[in-house]
Parts: C-alpha cells; structure tokens; sequence
C-alpha cells in the first residue's frame, strides 16, 4: 500500500530528527535534572527508547506497504495500521513523559499508554508471521 510506504518514510524521518533533536537539545537540559540518588530511566534513555522503536517500526511500516503492494491482504494491511497505532501509543508516550521531565511535570501516567503500544507492536509482527505462514503453507 502506497500510504505505508508514504508514512514508513515520514516517520522514519521523524525518528531521524527527533534522535537528532534529543542528543543535541534535549540531553544537556534532561542532564542537569536527572538526581543521582534515585532509582529510575533516566529521561533520555526514556525518549531515545521512543526514537528507537519508532525508527524500527516506521522501516517495518516500509516493508508492510511494499508487502501490500505484491499480496493485497488484510493481514499485511492490518499489520501495517497497527505499527502507526504502536508507534503512537509507544514511542508518543515516552516522547510524552519526556516533556513532562523538560517542563518540571509529572506526566508518568502516560506510561500507562505505553504498553498498549507495544502490544499494538506485537500483534502487528504476528499478523505479518500468519501471512507468510499462510501463504508458505509451512
């Protein structure tokens, strides 16, 4: 499908930038509010997780879209819209808490979000096995 492969670009992009913002900018601020003494991600691992799992799911969206274009089925299609929801629900989540952290609020509820996200992740990749399972027949 020509959108996934429109959107797997756009995002990819995003990811690229957003790393890109995050060590430059985001980082050094992120540095001076981090406390030593306790226990947590700290915020930059938090938002470069987010840039991570974006990057790959923005490059699977790719794959699915070219995918789509050779067997126009449901399962790649729906594998596809479950990696922009992930990547919404999980790396729009961390971006999220992130902001929380860059703006002294608390926004670790969104974290409740997240998993959502991954599972989003999840069932995509699953879909995708079944299509090739079913058309391998293996």
């Amino acid at each position: 499908m020509h959108k996934f492969i429109f959107w797997g670009t756009i995002l990819a992009g995003l990811a690229v930038a957003f790393g890109a913002f995050g060590t430059h900018l985001i980082a050094p601020i992120l540095a001076q509010l981090e406390t030593p003494n306790v226990k947590q991600t700290p915020p930059i691992q938090i938002f470069q997780t987010g840039v991570q799992y974006q990057f790959f799911h923005a490059l699977a969206i790719i794959i699915t879209g070219l995918l789509y274009r050779q067997k126009n089925n449901r399962h790649v299609k729906n594998a596809g819209l479950l990696f922009i929801i992930g990547i919404i629900l999980f790396s729009g989540s961390l971006y999220f808490i992130t902001i929380g952290y860059l703006m002294h609020r608390n926004f670790g509820f969104a974290g409740a979000i997240t998993p959502l996200g991954g599972i989003s992740f999840l069932i995509g990749w699953i879909l995708l096995a079944f299509n090739f399972k079913k058309h391998t027949g293996r």
